[in-house]
């Protein structure tokens, strides 16, 4: 719900609360419901709301401690807030509202950043003692919710998208030529850059206190980390699988938590079709969303991307009411606009699917739960965790699998296409980022366990965080708030301790698919071995039968490596082979003609590398 945005004038001066408002005013899409703004002397508070919980005037934002001293202001929700409601009561706390917000407020009241680590759901806030003049910024465990933060002349800004500090007075909008780099390898970001220079996102699971009297910003601060340790207490296969039902039913029921309808994103996978099976038991009027893809002239494996015709027969037999649109190779370009706009900076994988299914969703409900998060936490993507392949050196492991993690373009194609730029950004080194990631598991692998236990927490310190802002991103672009019940603090707790052979087999090396990768992931893996999310399959077996439990793991691909070549190619072409086209003053031109070449040819699929271009020709016209 929501979203938020602060000023503080760190040189002492007085906030405008128009300034505070233009923040405000730049992410009205993110709450449609409302809108409120603070100021006292060098600090400003705003949010827009999108109500969920507790529809009155009560739960508003700014919200305010009984005797005025604290402040917050706060975009999320709180599934456990009810429990910390009635422990903060015993305590003396009265409640004047029935929101999470004033449960988030007291618990930080009384407990400070302990409080941090008793939140389970997904949150982003600012609190300010009025007496002390501190603040907290503090983001959930698994960044769900997104902060981002950026101090230039003196003042710092924070806000749940980058646009709202774009929009505060004198702030200077400069490309980050290092940020690009980081981007261009990853398809992502590792670290807390985005493509403006001094503009950060907030890690996940961490917090910033700032002394407003002062005028002291601390460095941000770690409370909490994924841990894959395999050091649940060791059991039979059936008490494990019994346990993770109890949780997963538990994680359902509690994301349910609203004062309005929610609806269930469904596919043709487990993970949204058991959420979407426990959901509809609690919920006989449930409505479910699925977005599939014309594949008329598609041939080959990309024939299978499409599930509508698989989530259609779930939905029919959970007697769901079911919407469903249809994409074509025109909703690429038809969205690429609006994406760029609401996403900003750049992040993994194509994401015009998800942006026509919130779409799709916003017509009918405010809030949506998604299967996010199942494949990070049980092993869904096993072409992508690096065994031991007979190393005992850490070193050439960490290097081998970054070489599998340059998801767009090599080092040496980087070197030359970024020719107009490379002493600008020829000394970042994005094996030393990658490293960084990875060695922060605090996990040194010593057996097929440690190899894949490494590997997962790379996959949720990155991937899964990549997917989770497109995923907030678009569903709040369209006023909807996306939840993700496989990221309930204690299925997390749980699932991080399971032992890796409940997840994928042992026995199988590595067998690295590039993610451009045109072929059936699921023909390649799932048939040929049955490998991954081990445990959650039986279990979906139990909700769905065996049938559906057993469905093949396939991503939320659309066949663009076709639509790239053929019915999207003069779209491409006048795109990127254009004189007026931003990427010039930074890229080789000819190096990047023979790139996107290279994939009209068939010589190799460029899918992810061309669809990065577009996005970036598209950002880089606000710089």
């Amino acid at each position: 719900m929501c979203g938020i945005a602060g000023i503080i004038n760190l040189n002492g001066q007085p906030v405008e609360i128009m300034n505070v408002k233009k923040m405000t005013d730049a992410i009205k899409h993110r709450g449609p419901d409302g809108e409120g703004q603070w100021t006292q002397n060098n600090v400003g508070l705003g949010h827009r709301r999108l109500a969920i919980i507790d529809l009155t005037d009560a739960a508003s934002q700014p919200m305010f401690s009984k005797d005025g001293r604290f402040v917050l202001i706060y975009n999320g929700e709180l599934y456990n807030y009810h429990e910390l409601r009635k422990r903060l009561q015993t305590l003396g706390y009265q409640f004047q509202t029935n929101s999470d917000t004033e449960v988030l407020m007291a618990g930080l009241i009384i407990w400070e950043e302990a409080a941090l680590k008793e939140f389970n759901g997904m949150f982003a806030f600012a609190f300010y003692d009025t007496h002390t003049k501190k603040m907290i910024l503090a983001r959930d465990r698994y960044g769900i919710k997104p902060l981002y933060y950026s101090f230039q002349d003196s003042v710092f800004t924070f806000c749940s998208e980058q646009k709202g500090i774009n929009a505060r007075s004198g702030f200077k909008k400069i490309l980050d030529h290092e940020g690009l780099m980081e981007y261009l390898t990853f398809q992502n970001f590792f670290t807390d850059r985005t493509l403006t220079v001094n503009l950060k996102m907030l890690r996940a699971g961490h917090y910033i206190r700032i002394d407003t009297k002062t005028n002291f910003v601390e460095s941000p601060t770690e409370y909490w980390d994924f841990n894959f340790s395999s050091d649940l207490s060791p059991t039979s296969d059936q008490e494990y699988l019994e346990e993770l039902d109890r949780l997963f039913r538990a994680a359902c029921e509690k994301t349910l938590i609203s004062d309005v309808e929610v609806g269930s994103y469904l596919s043709g996978g487990i993970d949204s079709s058991s959420i979407t099976k426990l959901v509809a038991l609690k919920n006989p009027n449930l409505q479910t969303f699925t977005v599939g893809f014309n594949l008329s002239n598609i041939f080959g494996d990309e024939l299978e991307f499409d599930e509508t015709e698989l989530a259609r027969e779930t939905a029919l037999s959970l007697r769901t009411r079911h919407h469903e649109f249809i994409l074509s190779s025109k909703s690429v370009e038809d969205s690429l606009k609006s994406i760029v706009e609401h996403i900003e900076e750049p992040r993994v994988g194509q994401s015009y699917p998800n942006y026509y299914a919130s779409k799709l969703a916003s017509k009918h409900v405010k809030v949506v739960l998604s299967g996010a998060g199942g494949d990070e936490l049980f092993g869904g993507y096993p072409w992508r965790y690096f065994r031991q392949n007979g190393s005992h050196e850490i070193s050439s492991y960490a290097e081998r699998y970054f070489h599998a993690w340059q998801r767009l373009m090599t080092s040496e194609e980087q070197r030359t296409l970024l020719k107009p730029i490379w002493r600008q950004v020829s000394s970042v080194d994005t094996f030393d980022i990658f490293k960084k990631i990875l060695f922060e598991s605090k996990i040194t692998p010593q057996d097929d366990d440690g190899y894949i236990n490494s590997a997962m927490y790379l996959e949720a310190k990155t991937f899964l965080h990549g997917l989770l802002i497109v995923e907030d991103k678009l569903s709040m672009s369209h006023g909807v708030e996306t939840r993700v019940p496989f990221l309930e603090n204690e299925l997390v707790d749980f699932a991080l301790r399971l032992p890796p052979r409940l997840k994928v087999k042992q026995e199988l090396t590595m067998n690295h698919i590039d993610e451009n990768f045109a072929g059936n992931k699921k023909e390649f893996f799932y048939i040929k071995s049955k490998d991954g999310k081990l445990i959650f399959r039986k279990l979906a077996q139990k909700y769905l039968g065996p049938e559906l439990g057993e469905n093949k793991k396939q991503g939320f691909s659309a066949p663009d490596a076709t639509w790239f070549r053929t019915r999207n190619r003069a779209f491409i072409e006048k795109t990127l082979f254009n004189s007026n086209n931003p990427l010039n003053d930074l890229f080789d031109v000819s190096i990047m003609k023979d790139l996107v070449n290279q994939h009209f040819n068939q010589i190799k699929n460029r899918r992810l590398f061309i669809w990065s271009l577009l996005y970036l020709t598209e950002a880089l016209k606000s710089y």
